[in-house]
């Protein structure tokens, strides 16, 4: 038994074996089970700490009044960079990790100033100036489309404010580069506030999406909606179920892989633990169901209510399209050959679209999957290092 003494009380880890790995996170050689999730409460604000990383938090006011947390590694007077994560996740991803293989740590220790957004919803960004989110329903009315429209440009104008430059570089995985391209799309004008955008694991087409869990997913939201709207909030009892004991972990990291794909060569699975005491992060349900629809229609557009809604919304029957083709920013496509929720022949079809593809990137690895380029253990150097390198060619000015 381990007494974990930096907490505010202890707890303890029963484990075959315990070490400390390089980059001072908690690994077991056979993992340990049965111990609390507070300790893994401190892999955020607290942890940046303790590498000796500054961290600030700060919360930005969209229109429609929703209240985003974001979280900033300061460098003032360094050029800015914001990276956005994906579905069910939050700014945790961009760091959890550790210093050695994160890529919010690694562009920061290359002279950038990093900020790391939070969309709607999920667990920082779960707040309004009006609305209860355990009470209101009105609350989780919004898609991915909400979060282009108004979270990123209200994120991106507040970084440009606080720091005194005109232009910043934009990181998105997954869910972050579709809100990209529905800002991007129909906010042109933003596309000048933007250095580069690096695109990673993209997603816009889904046709060829091949995820296992695919039709139970597609059930389960046909029998939820409306009654369930906030979907898969960080709750504890999951990671403590998860990790009770060495059969459900392993039923809970086969479910990992069955979504986005099985790499078990680059996935660190001693950071598992870490992993889910994060992720997921929570979501509205309505986020994934428009998720699906691209993936029945195989176009790239707007929430489908049906013929009378859409006739009251959109002034036709179906929903429009998402003009992909005003989107001028320099934009990076990063992409894997084992993603089941990115397909690299989707990948190819929106950069026969986008005017302005500086950079087309599918890795030839052929495990790699969803998360491999962020989380995956030669994520630095196979990665994270091509991507400061062309983040370099373009000026802030």
């Amino acid at each position: 038994m381990l007494p974990l003494l930096f907490l505010s009380k202890p707890l303890f880890l029963s484990c075959w074996r315990v070490v400390i790995s390089d980059n001072g996170v908690l690994r077991c050689y056979n993992r340990c089970y049965g111990f609390g999730i507070e300790w893994l409460q401190i892999y955020k604000a607290q942890l940046l700490k303790k590498y000796h990383y500054p961290v600030e938090k700060h919360f930005v006011t969209t229109k429609d009044n929703y209240i985003l947390g974001m979280h900033r590694l300061p460098r003032p007077g360094a050029p800015p960079i914001f990276m956005m994560h994906g579905l069910l996740d939050s700014s945790a991803t961009w760091i959890i990790m550790g210093p050695q293989n994160a890529p919010a740590y690694y562009f920061y220790d290359n002279g950038y100033d990093v900020w790391l957004g939070n969309s709607r919803g999920n667990r920082y960004s779960r707040n309004h100036t009006t609305m209860d989110p355990d009470t209101d329903p009105e609350f989780w009315t919004f898609s991915w489309h909400e979060i282009g429209i108004h979270d990123l440009p209200a994120m991106i104008d507040y970084i440009l404010q606080q720091t005194g430059f005109k232009k910043i570089g934009y990181f998105g995985h997954s869910q972050g580069t579709t809100t990209f391209w529905v800002l991007a799309s129909m906010h042109p004008e933003y596309n000048e506030k933007i250095t580069m955008m690096h695109a990673l694991a993209p997603v816009a087409f889904m046709r060829h999406v091949k995820a296992p869990l695919l039709g139970y997913a597609r059930s389960f939201v046909k029998m939820s909606e409306p009654r369930i709207r906030e979907f898969m909030p960080r709750k504890e009892m999951l990671w403590r179920t998860c990790l009770a004991s060495p059969i459900t972990e392993g039923t809970c990291l086969e479910t990992y892989y069955q979504v986005v794909g099985k790499d078990v060569e680059t996935t660190n699975t001693t950071m598992f633990p870490t992993i889910v005491g994060h992720f997921p992060a929570g979501c509205n349900l309505k986020q994934i169901s428009h998720y699906m629809q691209l993936i029945d229609s195989d176009r790239f557009c707007q929430f489908d209510y049906g013929a009378k809604e859409n006739m009251k919304r959109y002034g036709k029957s179906t929903p429009p399209d998402y003009p992909l083709e005003k989107i001028t920013a320099n934009v990076g496509l990063y992409y894997t050959l084992n993603d089941y929720l990115s397909s690299e022949v989707d990948v190819k079809r929106l950069a026969k679209i986008l005017p302005n593809v500086v950079e087309d990137s599918l890795y030839p690895h052929k495990k790699w999957n969803h998360m491999t380029m962020l989380w995956g253990i030669n994520a630095r150097e196979m990665a994270h290092k091509r991507m400061l390198e062309v983040m370099k060619n373009y000026s802030y000015e």
